[in-house]
């Protein structure tokens, strides 16, 4: 696989819009016309080259390419928004918008990354090792798509409102979760290894959450079905005892499923 290495220089006051960062982008061109590739920075275009030192080899297909950013991006938006293949590692932080309408390839983020991580993804693989901001997953704005397909790990902990209107793929939460995860969730898979604070599964018609953690504030619109172990969700054994609830029925036709361990969770239990 080819690599090319964007090293960043000094990140600007205003973030950058960087989403021509992507295998897709730099595909059949050589350094000098990546260096020239444009990114926005406020209402002004830029080349590449203004704000990173541009090295390596390209390719001409995108899934033989993978970028690395050698080091930190706080203040850099959309990289690898659309991306369809390839590889993309940055080796610091990112800012919002990472792997946004992502429809294949691979992400990994190993530092932290702002909010809509993810957005509208399709497909491919989006790993972050530190912690993620609000909307992981979620819908634009205005729309009722979210998450429809492949997989997002966050290793540390999320803001609100992640996998808002997610309607396939798998989410992978191994750290804490602030309010309304799965919020209009539709269908898919959302793991959450860490604690939830409330509303886990608000308005939501299908799909699957799986709670390892303390639920701290549960909703009154799920019907409890009782205890199951061991539980098989989409051809995965998740082990232990899990409370079992369906909802939100305060939404019509709703058939979500939330499980939630029983260890600590015996609060949201109707007595």
């Amino acid at each position: 696989m080819s690599e090319i290495i964007l090293t960043p220089k000094e990140q600007p006051q205003v973030p950058l819009e960087a989403n021509t960062i992507t295998p897709d982008s730099f595909a059949g061109k050589n350094i000098d016309e990546i260096s020239n590739i444009a990114i926005w920075n406020g209402n002004k275009q830029f080349r590449l080259s203004e704000f990173f030192d541009v090295q390596g080899e390209s390719a001409e297909n995108p899934s033989e390419i993978k970028i690395i950013i050698d080091g930190d991006i706080y203040n850099t938006k959309r990289i690898g928004q659309s991306m369809t293949a390839g590889e993309i590692t940055v080796k610091g932080n990112a800012n919002m918008y990472v792997g946004a309408e992502m429809d294949g390839g691979k992400i990994t983020v190993e530092g932290n990354v702002g909010s809509w991580a993810g957005q509208d993804m399709k497909g491919g693989e989006l790993t972050v090792l530190g912690n993620a901001g609000d909307y992981v997953g979620s819908a634009y704005r205005g729309d009722w798509r979210g998450m429809s397909g492949g997989l997002i790990t966050i290793h540390g902990n999320v803001g609100n409102e992640i996998a808002e209107y997610m309607l396939g793929g798998k989410m992978v939460i191994k750290g804490n979760v602030a309010i309304m995860p799965g919020i209009h969730m539709n269908g898919g898979l959302l793991i959450i290894e860490g604690n939830v604070v409330a509303r886990t599964g608000g308005e939501m018609k299908g799909g699957t959450i799986v709670v390892k953690g303390v639920i701290d504030e549960f909703l009154a619109g799920f019907k409890y079905l009782g205890v199951e172990r061991n539980i098989e969700v989409e051809g995965e054994i998740i082990e232990g005892a899990f409370y079992k609830f369906k909802g939100d029925l305060a939404t019509k036709g709703a058939s979500g499923i939330v499980y939630a361990a029983v260890a600590g969770n015996g609060h949201i239990v109707p007595k």
